[in-house]
């Protein structure tokens, strides 16, 4: 089954991605709106499980101050920054 911004996974997702910290609003959900479904299915579960992560873990990852020790929390997070934020974006 394809995934559509109308399926019942995605609006988890959309739902999950409202942090309450506006920090991480305005990279998750543009990401998820603009991106996500062009992903292949193994950065669409990277991300999946990016979003179980605690928003004082995710905090730093975003802001760039820490790197994420497991490696598909770091290529995940390092795709959003780079898709959301380019003008920020340092590799």
């Amino acid at each position: 089954m394809i995934e559509t911004k109308e399926s019942l996974s995605f609006k988890r997702l959309k739902m999950q991605c409202r942090r309450g910290m506006l920090e991480l609003d305005v990279l998750l959900e543009p990401f998820l709106a603009d991106v996500y479904l062009t992903l292949d299915e193994e950065d669409k579960l990277r991300f999946a499980r990016l979003l179980t992560c605690e928003d004082q873990d995710l905090f730093p990852w975003f802001m760039q101050r820490e790197v994420p020790e497991d490696p598909n929390h770091a290529r995940i997070v390092d795709l959003i920054v780079s898709r959301v934020q380019p003008e920020n974006y340092r590799a």
